[in-house]
């Protein structure tokens, strides 16, 4: 697809931040240390969201740094042999590709430690925005990680005002990562410095805790995070499928029971699906019927995720979660 064919039309989703190379063990439930052997898989929670968007037959972008050294560059081709518009990367001479080593314990959740001393994502300025695409984008997708330092954080803050400007429905998951901030406290404000600016927000349960200080997770306590402007707030619970609140409603949408394998990437697949519905029917946001549908198949997109080692090889095509949600 030519890049400009991709960005062209209002039904443009553009993820912004960063796009890293995890190293997961050949073994899983070791430690670091112990592990034998690494692969690579590439990742990076909003490169995720855009690939998981194009895998479903959406348009998408992606607006970050990269290295420019070979991990940077496999990074820029990985987004475009999956159909990526590659319109606001950029590579930096000076700094690396950012490079996390992750272990899945036992269990399938993750631990994390992290090569970025400053890596190329974090120098993004904001003079050097591709503020066109940004414009052109009808949901602009975002997380926490480029808040962290600058310059990166205010290009983001630059980003999320050009998008809002031009109309776009602004998308945060904050995807928490605390090894990356220099405090829990600071992590906590910093994520919460931008909430109000976002129409649709989506937290997971252990965000939701760490976000609120709460350690329930129901209603009362997610409606602390809720603002009056938001047009809709998620808490995706796992194995325990996902709850939305509206202006108007709010309830809760089943998971479906998957054999899983590594949950990476599953809460990113899960935002993807629900972005690529919404930017073709954003009366999905009104209708409860037509929400918990699209919540329906969004959990569905979540759930393969977690059946395959790694983000992107994992998620799913439309085909492949309509036969999980048919009982196929």
């Amino acid at each position: 697809m030519a890049a400009n064919g991709i960005v062209s039309g209002k039904s443009l989703i553009v993820s912004f931040g960063e796009m890293l190379i995890d190293f997961v063990p050949t073994v899983s439930g070791v430690s670091l240390a112990e592990a034998p052997g690494f692969l690579k898989a590439p990742g990076g929670a909003p490169a995720n969201v855009a690939i998981a968007v194009a895998r479903l037959g959406g348009k998408a972008s992606f607006v970050g740094k990269l290295g420019d050294d070979e991990f940077g560059r496999m990074l820029a081709d990985i987004l475009k042999q999956n159909g990526v518009s590659d319109d606001g990367i950029l590579f930096d001479q000076g700094a690396r590709t950012a490079l996390a080593f992750v272990t899945l314990r036992a269990d399938g959740e993750r631990e994390f430690m992290f090569y970025r001393n400053p890596s190329a994502d974090m120098l993004l300025k904001p003079e050097e925005l591709n503020l066109d695409l940004i414009r052109s984008a009808k949901v602009f997708h975002y997380g926490s990680i480029s808040l962290i330092v600058e310059p990166c954080r205010s290009a983001h803050l630059k980003a999320m005002e050009v998008a809002k400007e031009a109309g776009a429905l602004l998308s945060y998951d904050p995807n928490l990562r605390l090894p990356l901030w220099p405090s829990a406290d600071e992590a906590r404000k910093q994520i919460l410095s931008i909430w109000d600016k976002a129409d649709i927000v989506k937290v997971s349960d252990v965000e939701l805790e760490f976000l609120t200080g709460s350690d329930k997770v129901d209603d009362e306590t997610a409606m602390k995070l809720w603002r009056p402007n938001f047009t809709l707030l998620l808490v995706t619970l796992g194995e325990k499928g996902s709850l939305y609140y509206t202006k108007n409603f709010h309830g809760a949408v089943d998971a479906f029971h998957v054999n899983t394998v590594d949950t990476t990437g599953a809460g990113d697949s899960f935002v993807g699906a629900l972005l690529c519905k919404i930017v073709h029917d954003p009366s999905i946001l009104e209708d409860e019927s037509k929400l918990r549908e699209v919540l329906r198949f969004a959990n569905a997109c979540g759930a393969i995720t977690t059946t395959k080692k790694g983000a992107i090889p994992a998620l799913p095509t439309e085909a492949e979660a309509l036969a999980l949600i048919n009982g196929a």
